[in-house]
């Protein structure tokens, strides 16, 4: 019998896949034979420093805004909480915003358990993810308009991967995006579904096919099931590009804007249909909101509230009417103030210059060029966020403005590349060292603002800009003298002009990573600016009030900074306007263990503004809640928050964030005291959380629990055990027990 055997080198059967796993592996490393050698190198390395900017000692920020974690841990133990986005596990009341971004920190935390690493994870991978989709974007947006050859293989041109990476970086090193990203509020959420609504936009644009507008609906939908209104200032412009870019016919374009309609109000509505559709007794008051229905919240606080104002009281009121003036007076120069400028504004002026730059370079291009588009859609998204958070009357807060970074960054790419080219063969060279030269003066301006925190590095910034535009003039007149020369000084100058341009941001951006972020209002950078109450704000060295470093700390009840507190004292612990590395816990409460619980004085859990609780009445709360839904009814989200995070058990919350929702009426009350459902109340502080109805049957039907019950020296509502020796809890905030 003859054995046929292979030949030695003869390839197996698993040797092609073998082949082609590795190849695959390859390409997604190094990228394709299409691609410059250095493209997807370089694009990795922009998505670690983004990795490692959004998780950089992330649990350094313990639960982060405690409002929204209490509301995270709540979806993890009911399942009716977590489609409502109950703050508390009873839903009594939901937080004050769609549950979509609760939605996927609640799903984190119940798969992996709840803790700072669950709660916070998510937030910093759709922050990279983000800066991946924005990379994508900008990168098939710019136009092949010069070939270069990469070896013997075929040519490659380098302009869209340089742009795509430009706009990358940016949005990496974008101040507030850091900050936020390491944080739990929605707008990281929001970001990502925005830049992915505009992602499919482009697709549209570019292959003529409904699927991608479709596609792009649905993303704004889910946007607005995240922060509402705040989702549909991109809408205008969206639909206008595509009306008037998109290659098919004006007709066909109205019907598919239509369709797209279609699929925007499903998208948006089907959860507030529901919720608003079942009866008030089967789901929890809809916090923020004055009758309990998503509806008036949509349209009152997180609506025509944010942009008018309004009027009340709580958080949500005006100064004077107008709302928490978190960053600065409202006007065409908020973005530019002390306290916003150095968050977001460092390139709005090299964004506002590519933009012209572009139009005008592609001026000639027909309707349907996709980097004109891009061009118009990502101006226009700049310029529309521009306007509405710089005239806003009502609630606004710095971090709002990370919905400005991806704009930012996708006009630095694409005209970046196109005032690079531009500066190489066309008469409107003088473009790109102007736009340095604007962008490193407003680099120095904004790092002059504190010019004790890094003073060399204001003078660095101005020496590359120096340098940056010498060279590059120098080299549009060295091109006479031969390409070698003057190419080398182009590429040169415009490594140094990056540098120059990015050295700001990147230190305000590494910051975040050094030092603990404040879950309430995060921010980023040393202490820039401030807030007080009526009467106007203050600056480095300007007008009295208090001053609001980058971690947004709270500088007493009512009042935000890391300045004078009641009295014109400093709150103990701040330093230079913020609080020192392990000072400050999440959402502006004492420091604490991270978990919501209390830091140094007494063993009290932060409350928030207007105090602490005591921890032995917490624990009296525990022994004796005998099996009721709720373990205490409080005044204010921020004790809620702090007791539920610390025991894990649910608070009513009467008054919901702003602390005058009319959630809690004597009816209510009642019914939950008869059931057995709650059997204690603590009244006081600031507001009541309720009406004085409310307040005036419990203190004439429950009894009040004197500090001696649970082994506290102190009053009710201080977070220190010696301070008073009364036993009738005399101050601001009392416990009452009701029913038996």
């Amino acid at each position: 019998m003859t054995t046929h055997l292979s030949p030695p080198d003869a390839p197996t059967r698993a040797q092609p896949v073998r082949d082609r796993r590795a190849g695959a592996v390859r390409r997604a490393l190094l990228g394709g034979p299409d691609q410059p050698r250095w493209a997807r190198p370089a694009l990795w390395a922009v998505l670690a420093l983004a990795a490692l900017l959004y998780t950089w000692s992330l649990s350094s920020g313990g639960m982060a805004n405690s409002y929204y974690s209490a509301a995270v841990l709540s979806g993890t133990k009911s399942w009716k909480a977590f489609f409502f986005g109950s703050l508390d596990a009873g839903s009594y009341i939901t937080v004050d915003k769609p549950p979509m971004a609760l939605w996927v920190m609640a799903l984190s935390a119940r798969i992996f358990g709840f803790s700072t690493w669950s709660l916070l994870l998510p937030q910093a991978t759709a922050g990279v993810a983000s800066v991946g989709v924005l990379y994508a974007t900008v990168r098939r947006a710019v136009a092949v308009r010069s070939t270069g050859r990469q070896g013997n293989g075929p040519p490659v041109n380098g302009a869209p991967y340089a742009a795509g990476l430009l706009a990358a970086l940016v949005m990496t090193l974008t101040p507030i995006t850091v900050a936020i990203n390491r944080d739990n509020n929605p707008d990281t959420l929001l970001v990502l579904l925005l830049v992915a609504g505009a992602w499919a936009l482009q697709r549209a644009i570019e292959t003529g096919r409904l699927r991608p507008l479709l596609l792009c609906a649905l993303f704004i939908g889910c946007a607005f099931n995240t922060k509402m209104l705040q989702a549909f200032v991109v809408l205008p412009i969206f639909a206008l590009v595509y009306l008037i870019c998109a290659p098919s016919a004006f007709p066909r374009r109205i019907g598919r804007l239509l369709a797209a309609g279609a699929v925007l109000v499903l998208s948006s509505a089907w959860w507030m249909v529901i919720v608003d559709w079942l009866p008030t007794s089967d789901k929890p008051y809809i916090g923020g909101s004055t009758d309990g229905t998503v509806w008036d919240l949509v349209v009152g606080y997180n609506g025509l509230g944010r942009i008018f104002g309004r009027k009340g009281g709580g958080l949500g009121g005006g100064l004077g009417g107008g709302g928490a003036n978190f960053g600065g007076t409202a006007g065409a120069g908020r973005l530019f103030n002390d306290i916003i400028g150095g968050q977001i504004s460092w390139l709005i002026p090299f964004a506002a210059i590519s933009l012209v730059a572009g139009v005008v370079f592609l001026g000639r291009r027909p309707r349907t060029d996709l980097t004109r588009a891009a061009l118009l859609l990502w101006g226009g998204w700049l310029a529309l966020h521009l306007l509405v958070f710089s005239f806003a009357q009502g609630t606004f807060h710095p971090y709002y403005t990370t919905a400005l970074a991806p704009a930012i960054g996708a006009l630095a790419g694409m005209g970046g590349v196109l005032m690079f080219q531009a500066h190489r063969r066309s008469i409107g060279w003088w473009a790109l060292p102007f736009a340095v030269a604007v962008t490193g003066a407003w680099s120095f301006a904004l790092l002059r603002r504190t010019p004790d925190w890094n003073p060399w590095l204001s003078w660095t910034v101005t020496t590359a800009t120096v340098l940056a535009v010498v060279g590059l003039v120098g080299a549009r007149l060295l091109r006479q003298a031969g390409p070698t020369p003057a190419s080398r000084l182009l590429t040169g100058a415009v490594i140094v002009g990056l540098v120059g341009g990015l050295a700001g941001p990147a230190a305000y951006a590494e910051s975040t990573t050094t030092s603990q972020v404040n879950g309430t209002n995060p921010m980023a950078g040393p202490a820039s600016g401030g807030m007080r109450g009526p009467g106007g704000m203050r600056g480095p060295g300007g007008m009295g009030g208090p001053r609001m470093g980058a971690s947004g700390g709270m500088g007493g009840p009512g009042r935000m900074g890391g300045g004078d507190g009641p009295g014109g004292k400093r709150p103990p612990g701040m330093v230079n306007g913020r609080p020192p590395v392990g000072g400050q816990a999440s959402g502006g409460l004492p420091a604490g263990d991270g978990q919501g619980n209390g830091g140094p004085g007494g063993g009290g859990i932060g409350g928030g503004p207007g105090g602490g609780i005591d921890s032995k009445m917490i624990d009296y709360l525990v022994k004796n809640v005998h099996g009721a839904r709720w373990l205490v009814a409080v005044t204010n989200v921020h004790s809620a928050s702090s007791i539920m995070l610390q025991t894990g058990k649910p608070v009513i919350a009467m008054g919901g964030f702003t602390g005058s929702d009319p959630a809690m009426t004597v009816a209510k009350l009642q019914q939950y005291v008869k059931e057995g459902s709650l059997r204690y109340l603590l009244l006081g502080g600031d507001n009541h959380g309720g009406t004085s109805d409310v307040t005036s049957w419990v203190q004439k039907n429950c009894a009040v629990v004197k500090a001696s019950e649970y082994g506290g020296t102190a009053s009710s509502g201080s977070s220190s055990s010696g301070s008073n020796s009364s036993d009738s809890n005399s101050s601001s905030e009392q416990l009452y027990r009701c029913g038996t």
